[in-house]
């Protein structure tokens, strides 16, 4: 369980909440200490005077009249005082200012003054005077000094306010850098998002508005490499087509090992400018249609069979997914292709896993494999392995490029991992509830 939060806001509000804990702790210890000890301590020793002075006042009154004195202590001072023959057995209960009353009145008598519990709520006191024991008593809540709850109150209400209006302010600024980071997350997959707001303070409006600059330049140039991709390659399939007509009017008695050598060159000319084209077209989502994966994947796996290569692939159960099939099937041939040109002439095997909620497509091959420090580097556009991926028999280095590039476009997440018992597994992860935006372009 992560007890720390990982969220900008999370930690703000956390750190704000532990500093203004600490806050009220110490503004608590600075009441007790300067107002609730020192109320306290006067109360007590006020109250132990008036007692002490009570007791000595009935001692040397003549008997006729301490009744009166009696009456006039209680209605006065709500004390109550008697002789008594016997103490009391039980202590009284300890409340705030109990164990300073017992102190003041130790002090002022010479005795070991202990409080004790009466009835309905009263503390009594016994000491001996003039030869006799005697019992005064006040009522606990009336002496007892209560803690101002009100300035306490008041200090939590106002440490309170203060962390809450801090919370606001940092959760705008966290939903700012929320809002920019999903932008940003669109801008890597080849999207266009929705200009954001340039409001609130100065410093997030700039950085708003650099960061809406930023995605419209971003767009800018990825329709400019496009462009320039697309009529490149058509401008070169014009000349590639007169040069397959001229091979075709040469003479019966020209070189046909010659003639194969250029035809085949011209074809694999051909094949660079076809992955050119889906390279610049790799970051264009495709609208998605509901269909089985296990369908689309049979016909990849049988159109690899008709081509030589060995493929293993069972059917499992219906897998129903919203995808753009093409994307899809142009994924998970390179992956596949990539399988058998580089898996040492060994099966490949094709699997898919449905749960509930995602889809995932594996594509599994005893090659060399992948070191991890290189995982990254193959999807970048030519990248090629001299260990692995032998030139001579390599393809253009551009097949794992347009799979990630069309897996980023449509929401799915493309990885490479190491196979147990040797080889890579290349798994494509496809939530079965896509995004709403690509339902939107549906």
């Amino acid at each position: 369980m992560r007890l720390w939060p990982a969220s900008l806001f999370g930690r703000t509000a956390a750190i704000l909440g532990l500093a203004f804990l600490v806050f009220q702790i110490a503004a608590l210890a600075v009441v007790a200490v300067t107002i609730l000890k020192p109320m306290a301590l006067r109360s007590a020793d006020d109250l132990a005077a008036l007692m002490v002075l009570s007791v000595q006042t009935w001692v040397e009154l003549p008997p006729e009249t301490r009744p009166y004195f009696e009456h006039e202590l209680a209605v006065h001072h709500h004390l109550l005082i008697k002789r008594v023959d016997a103490p009391l057995a039980a202590r009284a209960d300890s409340f705030l200012n109990s164990r300073y009353i017992e102190q003041s009145l130790t002090r002022r008598t010479g005795q070991d003054i202990v409080l004790k519990a009466g009835e309905n709520g009263w503390v009594w006191a016994e000491m001996r005077m003039g030869g006799h024991l005697i019992r005064i008593g006040f009522e606990q809540e009336r002496y007892g000094v209560q803690p101002p709850l009100a300035a306490v109150g008041l200090v939590s209400l106002g440490a309170l306010l203060t962390w809450l209006t801090a919370i606001i302010m940092v959760r705008r600024i966290s939903r700012t850098l929320v809002r920019l980071g999903a932008a940003a997350g669109e801008v890597g997959q080849g999207q266009v998002p929705q200009p954001l707001p340039e409001s609130g303070s100065t410093e997030l409006a700039s950085l708003t508005r650099a960061f809406n600059r930023m995605a419209n330049e971003v767009q800018a140039l990825l329709a400019n490499r496009t462009t320039l991709l697309a009529g490149i390659s058509h401008d070169l399939r014009t000349p590639i087509a007169r040069m397959r007509l001229a091979l075709a009017m040469l003479p019966q008695d020209a070189d046909a090992q010659l003639i194969g050598q250029i035809e085949h060159d011209l074809e694999e000319m051909n094949r660079l400018i076809g992955g050119f084209l889906e390279l610049s077209r790799g970051l264009q989502a495709e609208p998605v249609q509901l269909l089985d994966l296990n369908v689309l994947l049979d016909e990849l796996a049988g159109d690899a069979r008709r081509g030589g290569g060995m493929v293993e692939w069972s059917a499992q159960n219906i897998c129903m997914a919203a995808v753009g099939p093409h994307a899809l099937r142009r994924v998970v041939s390179n992956l596949i292709e990539n399988a058998l040109r580089y898996g040492d002439h060994q099966p490949v095997t094709l699997e898919c896993v449905c749960t509930a909620g995602a889809a995932q497509i594996r594509v599994m091959d005893r090659g060399p494999g992948i070191p991890p420090d290189q995982i990254e580097a193959v999807f970048r556009p030519f990248h090629r392995l001299e260990t692995s991926r032998n030139k001579a028999t390599g393809g253009s280095g551009l097949g794992l490029a347009i799979a990630r590039q069309l897996a980023q476009a449509n929401h799915w997440q493309l990885q490479l991992l190491p196979r147990a018992g040797g080889g890579l597994v290349a798994e494509v992860r496809i939530p079965l509830r896509p995004p709403a935006a690509t339902s939107e372009r549906a």
